[in-house]
């Protein structure tokens, strides 16, 4: 089920120490707030796949464009088609 203002982004990053948090930094510099994070090591784990669930407002556009200059950034891709009720399991949780 999708959630209305709200997108999935999918990133493919260089898997090594300090990669999420440049990602997560980003976010919290310009008060953005993730609404959720999924990411695991893909192929040999030299990368990985990070999925950024995000509301869609005014700052968007300028996030994905700071994302797409990050060094350890390799692909972006804007996901609106994703179920986003994988995020919402994490807190069925607990």
């Amino acid at each position: 089920m999708k959630q209305k203002n709200h997108t999935v982004i999918e990133l493919i990053v260089n898997n090594h120490p300090g990669v999420m948090s440049h990602i997560t930094g980003l976010f919290s510099r310009r008060g953005y707030n993730l609404e959720g994070i999924l990411c695991g090591a893909i192929g040999q784990g030299a990368t990985s796949v990070m999925f950024l669930l995000v509301r869609k407002n005014e700052q968007y556009q300028q996030v994905l464009l700071q994302l797409n200059k990050l060094n350890d950034v390799i692909e972006l891709k804007e996901r609106e088609d994703y179920d986003h009720t994988v995020f919402n399991r994490i807190g069925d949780l607990f």
